[in-house]
């Protein structure tokens, strides 16, 4: 998927984890792009479903690694997803037009977005533990629409937005 709009967010680029409570494994090995610092945008999903929205601009192996040997010192506990599933989807999406920063503020503005569009069909995603909202703007709502219908399937269903921006 190619989105363009004041933000350009490209993706997703697919695998899947195989789990235990203490580690995972890759049916791929992460590409370059999952290796490098662009500002990313990760979906875990089960049976098609999002389970947890996370952003980083770490390398997708240690935002994962770090997630899973938490153990609540400094008050972070990890990955709650860790230890309820032994399989999941992981999706990532890159921000391909990153301010020269690397500023992960336009990501994690998407990430609050498709957690926020789950939680107004029903319930948070099943695992998500926090998440840090930011005001947003059409294109960020419009990327995190389109990002959540890749999983329409068994994605909530979204309402109309407003013509002040808010959801319907």
């Amino acid at each position: 998927m190619l989105y363009h709009g004041a933000v350009r967010i490209t993706g997703p680029e697919r695998d899947r984890l195989s789990i235990n409570s203490t580690s995972y494994k890759l049916a791929e090995k992460f590409s370059k792009r999952a290796c490098s610092h662009l500002p990313k945008l990760y979906v875990l999903s089960v049976n098609g479903s999002p389970i947890y929205i996370g952003k980083t601009v770490r390398r997708m192996s240690e935002r994962l690694r770090y997630g899973f040997k938490a153990d609540g010192r400094n008050g972070y506990h990890g990955y709650a997803w860790r230890h309820k599933f032994s399989d999941v989807q992981l999706d990532i999406w890159y921000h391909e037009d990153a301010p020269a920063d690397n500023s992960e503020l336009d990501i994690e503005t998407i990430e609050a977005e498709v957690v926020y569009l789950i939680r107004r069909a029903g319930q948070w995603p099943e695992c998500q533990t926090e998440i840090h909202f930011h005001p947003s703007s059409s294109e960020h709502r419009d990327a995190a629409t389109a990002i959540l219908a890749t999983y329409a399937s068994n994605a909530p269903r979204i309402g109309p937005v407003g013509t002040r921006g808010e959801r319907a």
